[in-house]
C-alpha cells in the first residue's frame, strides 16, 4: 500500500496545486473531489493527473440516494435527479481513471446536511436504506459497463440523520454483496468505523471488496461542528496499526488515502500538512507489530 493525498485535506489547494504538491512530495496518488474537478474542468483535470504520472485513488463523491423516500411526485423527482447526478459522477470517474467512486448514500429523506430539521422529513430509516438498495440496482450495472467501482462508505452513526444511513461496514457489505466485486465495493474509513466491535470480522468478510482505505484520527472531544472532528493521525483516539494490518490481510493493496476535515488543518500551510501527513503515516498508521517474545 502507498500513500495518497485526498485533496480535501489540503482544501486550499486547487486541483492543479494538489497535483503539483503530490509530485513535489513524492506521492503516487491523489483522491479527487467533484467540486475541485469541476472548477478545473474534467478534461483538463484528467490530463493534469495523467501527465503527472499520478493514480486517482478515489473520486468523491456520489450518493445521496435517499430523497426518493419523500412522498409522491417530490420523491419520484428527487430519486430521478439523484440517479442522473450519480450517472454523471460515474462518467467523471471513468474519465479520470479513478480506482473507485465513493458513495455517501444519504440520510433521512428531507434532512439536509448540517441544517435544522425541516417540516415533512421522513423518520423511516429502514425505508431510506431500501432506497439505497433500489438505486444500486440501477447504478451498479451502469458503473460496471464503464469500468467504475462504486464504493459504499459507512459513516459514523452521528451522521445517520443527514449523511449516511449506512453506519457499519457490515451494513455496507450487505448491500454490496449481490453485485460483482468489480461493480460495488466498500470504503474502510478509520474515522467512521474504528469503534465497531465487529470491525475486524467485517474487514475479513469484505476481502477484495475493499475499494478504498481512508485514514484520519477521531478527535476527542469533538468540535461543535462534528463534521470537522477529523484529526491528523496520532492526534486522536484511534489505534491504526491493527486496522491497517487487517485491511492488508484482507487482500487490499491499493492506496491509503488521508482525508481530513478540520478547520485548523485547512488553515495551515498545505505543504506542512503533507509533510506531517507523510511522517504520521510512517510513524502511526503503518507501524509494524511489536515482536512476539516468550518469557
Amino acid at each position: 500500500m502507498s500513500l495518497s493525498l485526498n485533496q480535501w485535506t489540503t482544501r486550499r489547494w486547487s486541483l492543479p496545486e494538489a497535483v503539483d504538491g503530490c509530485v513535489r512530495h513524492g506521492l503516487e496518488a491523489v483522491g479527487l473531489w467533484r467540486e475541485k474537478v469541476a472548477e478545473t474542468g474534467l478534461a483538463r483535470s484528467a490530463k493534469l493527473v495523467r501527465e503527472a504520472g499520478l493514480r486517482v485513488s478515489s473520486l468523491c463523491r456520489g450518493g445521496f440516494l435517499t430523497a426518493g423516500g419523500l412522498p409522491g411526485e417530490e420523491g419520484r423527482r428527487a430519486f430521478a435527479q439523484a440517479l442522473e447526478d450519480n450517472r454523471r459522477a460515474v462518467d467523471e470517474a471513468a474519465e479520470l481513471g479513478a480506482a473507485c467512486l465513493v458513495m455517501v448514500v444519504g440520510g433521512l429523506p428531507g434532512v439536509r446536511p448540517g441544517e435544522p430539521l425541516p417540516a415533512g422529513f421522513s423518520r423511516d430509516v429502514a425505508g431510506a436504506r431500501e432506497r439505497v438498495a433500489e438505486a444500486l440496482a440501477s447504478l451498479a450495472p451502469y458503473a460496471g459497463e464503464r469500468g467504475v467501482k462504486l464504493a459504499l462508505e459507512p459513516l459514523h452513526p452521528v451522521y445517520c440523520p443527514d449523511r449516511a444511513v449506512l453506519s457499519t461496514l457490515g451494513q455496507a457489505l450487505d448491500l454490496a454483496l449481490p453485485y460483482p466485486e468489480e461493480q460495488v465495493g466498500v470504503v474502510v474509513d478509520t474515522f467512521h468505523v474504528w469503534w465497531d466491535p465487529a470491525l475486524h470480522e467485517q474487514i475479513a468478510r469484505a476481502g477484495r471488496r475493499i475499494a478504498s482505505y481512508q485514514v484520519c484520527d477521531y478527535l476527542h472531544p469533538l468540535p461543535a461542528d462534528v463534521l470537522l472532528g477529523r484529526g491528523m493521525m496520532g492526534d486522536g483516539v484511534i489505534d491504526f496499526p491493527p486496522i491497517t494490518r487487517a485491511v492488508a490481510a484482507a487482500g487490499y493493496a491499493g492506496d491509503v488515502e488521508v482525508e481530513i476535515f478540520n478547520a485548523d488543518v485547512w488553515a495551515a500551510d498545505p505543504d506542512e500538512v503533507v509533510a506531517t501527513m507523510k511522517e504520521r503515516y510512517a510513524g502511526v498508521v503503518t507501524v509494524p507489530a511489536a515482536p512476539f517474545t516468550v518469557t
